[in-house]
């Protein structure tokens, strides 16, 4: 097997496959080349990027490129699939003003973005104030991406993870691709806490949205959550220190981590409807499973 670790948005990235040599090498390079494209089409931090263009449209139609345009397109499908709990238009005030301001008026929500293709591309439009942000599922999709192109070209089995948003593509080692479930996805089995798991993981996606990890400071001095509840546009009050899901796929998973985040204490009923195997760890520490997520004594069964 070969394993690479390399800094990427704030995080870290690894890429794991079954062989090593040319064959990771190959994987390895396939993965840098498209969380490139990812970067310089769906960043919201690089003044360069596409969509920070969108964003500086003012409701301006605006034309975009093929990565952009999917990365919005499973942006608003998870829009669509969380009835707004996961809404890629909370961009347009920061955390810190949001928690400080006693209302908050909207210029529209993702109902408003609208994609229309014809010969020459795709084209956005939005309401001029709405600001748009995919860092809910573009990481994910990214991952997933990454891990099928890599598994294509290398022709091995392959698990990418981008900040934490785990994919994997391919014929899975024996017993499975070992993965630590922990608060961090920076942290190790010699650092990580005593909430933290090791499960093994066939194939699929895997996910984990964390409250503790990504704070922001707030006007007040104090710190609040990375995640906006898209309802009042309000950090969440944490319920959960972390949520992780298991699925099909690493936008399935992700989509399903940050709607439970968003949820609060009526998450686990959510997630038991989605049938979707999930471990949920409260803020003091208190661990629950749903569905088919092993108990620590059965680690090697698939999540």
């Amino acid at each position: 097997m070969g394993s690479t670790t390399f800094d990427l948005w704030g995080g870290l990235a690894t890429v794991v496959t079954t062989a090593d040599g040319s064959e990771h090498d190959v994987a390895l390079a396939t993965v840098r080349a498209w969380v490139d494209e990812v970067d310089l089409a769906a960043s919201h931090y690089r003044d360069d990027s596409e969509l920070t263009a969108v964003n500086a449209a003012h409701g301006r139609p605006t034309r975009i490129g093929p990565v952009l345009a999917e990365a919005l397109r499973i942006a608003l499908d998870a829009a669509r699939r969380t009835d707004g709990l996961v809404d890629p238009t909370v961009g347009a005030v920061t955390l810190s003003q949001a928690a400080a301001l006693p209302r908050v008026t909207r210029a529209g929500s993702w109902r408003d973005v609208a994609l229309h293709d014809d010969d020459e591309g795709t084209t956005v439009t939005m309401p001029d104030g709405v600001q748009l942000d995919l860092g809910a599922t573009a990481k994910a999709w990214a991952a997933d991406q990454a891990a099928e192109r890599a598994a294509v070209a290398a022709d091995t089995g392959v698990l990418v993870s981008l900040g934490g948003d785990i994919a994997m593509r391919g014929t899975a080692p024996e017993g499975g691709w070992v993965v630590l479930v922990t608060d961090d996805h920076r942290e190790t089995a010699d650092t990580a806490g005593s909430a933290a798991q090791t499960v093994n993981v066939s194939g699929g996606g895997l996910a984990t949205s964390s409250t503790t990890v990504r704070r922001r400071t707030a006007i007040d001095g104090g710190t609040v959550s990375h995640v906006v509840d898209p309802i009042n546009w309000r950090p969440v009050t944490p319920v959960w220190r972390t949520v992780t899901v298991a699925a099909d796929d690493c936008v399935s998973a992700n989509t399903a981590t940050t709607a439970a985040i968003v949820l609060g204490d009526r998450a686990p009923q959510w997630l038991e409807s989605l049938g979707l195997p999930s471990r949920l760890v409260g803020v003091e520490g208190d661990i629950l499973r749903i569905g088919a997520w092993p108990l620590p004594e059965t680690e090697g069964a698939n999540a």
